[in-house]
């Protein structure tokens, strides 16, 4: 029998194989095999440090004024289906009731 890798994401040793990709059944992360080492390389972590990944589901932890509007975005805002990204503003999002938006890290936590 062969020694599975452990997950990239959570280091859960619970994973198995689904065909042609590797799934842990504690984080939901899937990956291809090799595809771990070839990460691109964004180590981004919310406000209290834990890993954010693609397709997440983030709260934000601070009233954040809109720039060129009056708009807010409020405390406590879920924002689902993130995408992480280079730069200061390192996530971007869709917020319902505001549009497209980029918002920094240091301002959410994973839901």
């Amino acid at each position: 029998m062969s020694e599975l890798p452990p997950c990239p994401q959570c280091q859960s040793t619970y994973t198995y194989e689904d065909r042609d990709h590797f799934v842990c059944p504690e984080c939901g992360h899937e990956w291809r095999a090799g595809e771990a080492e070839m990460e691109d390389g964004l180590n981004i972590k919310d406000a209290n440090g834990n890993p954010l990944a693609d397709g997440d589901t983030v709260t934000v932890i601070k009233d954040l004024k809109v720039k060129g509007s009056s708009l807010v975005v409020k405390v406590g805002t879920k924002v689902k289906n993130i995408r992480l990204v280079e730069g200061d503003h390192d996530i971007d999002c869709k917020i319902d009731g505001i549009g497209p938006m980029k918002l920094k890290s240091e301002f959410v936590k994973k839901a």
